[in-house]
């Protein structure tokens, strides 16, 4: 594993390299979290034939913590800015909850450098806004532990005392003001127009996610994407990375086996 850093425009964004396969796996992780979160599922993987490049979003894990820019938009450069460093011209994209949505933005103003991607339990590109209480406590939780863990507790189904820990001990160190700026990036929303670009081969991840359950995803996410497939593993909730990771390793590794050689 190496472990390196890109600077685009004045913000550092971390990133770790694992494997050296033809086939780059861009990995990206959604909101209150770091690129650790998939760490017990890339533990799982084989990575024969892969080069997996672990991506911390600005604010959170060992990247800047700048006062603005938790856009999608910003997320997406900050992605491309990590594979124009790591020389990788064409790649997979995995994204989980907003990097789902992140991933999204990137295969459809993207569309030549994209060539597959795989989301797990995705926001959609038109984003989820939520009710009033809901939204005070996503929107206030930064390094809260107490509402953290109301929100893991709300969001999962599977997720042992152990990872539930260190999620939040991830979630603890995500800057206050990504929390509250990328909450109201992913919750607007706001570019389902462009789902019509993407024609990078799509798997959809649904699960029983209470806030994302597998008909919402089918009919927001699944249906607006040329060709995408929707795969429901029942069970976990919204961190099915971390609730049933070997399960996760194996939807992927099934899928970029399915791709053909890279």
């Amino acid at each position: 594993m190496r472990s390196d850093s890109v600077i685009r425009d004045g913000v550092r964004i971390s990133y770790r390299v694992m494997g050296s396969g033809a086939r780059d796996v861009l990995l990206i992780h959604g909101w209150m979290m770091s690129g650790a979160v998939y760490d017990d599922m890339i533990a799982a993987l084989d990575l024969q034939g892969l080069r997996l490049v672990v991506i911390d979003q600005r604010g959170a894990g060992a990247s800047d913590r700048p006062q603005s820019g938790y856009t999608i938009a910003e997320y997406a450069a900050d992605v491309l800015a990590v594979a124009d460093a790591v020389g990788s011209r064409s790649f997979v994209l995995v994204g989980h909850s907003m990097g789902g949505q992140t991933a999204q933005w990137i295969a459809s103003t993207a569309v030549d450098r994209v060539t597959a991607q795989i989301l797990l339990c995705p926001v959609p590109a038109s984003g989820v806004p939520l009710p009033a209480d809901a939204s005070a406590l996503f929107r206030g939780s930064a390094q809260n532990r107490s509402m953290q863990q109301t929100i893991l507790g709300l969001a999962c189904k599977q997720l042992g005392e152990t990872s539930r820990e260190r999620l939040l001990d991830i979630a603890g160190d995500v800057a206050p003001q990504c929390i509250e700026q990328a909450f109201d990036a992913w919750t607007t929303g706001g570019f389902a127009d462009k789902l019509a670009a993407i024609s990078a081969p799509t798997l959809v991840v649904g699960t029983d996610d209470p806030f994302l359950p597998p008909a919402f995803l089918r009919q927001a996410v699944v249906d607006p994407i040329r060709g995408a497939r929707l795969s429901v593993l029942p069970g976990p909730g919204h961190y099915v990375q971390v609730e049933r990771p070997r399960e996760t390793a194996a939807l992927l590794q099934a899928f970029l086996a399915g791709l053909g050689p890279s």
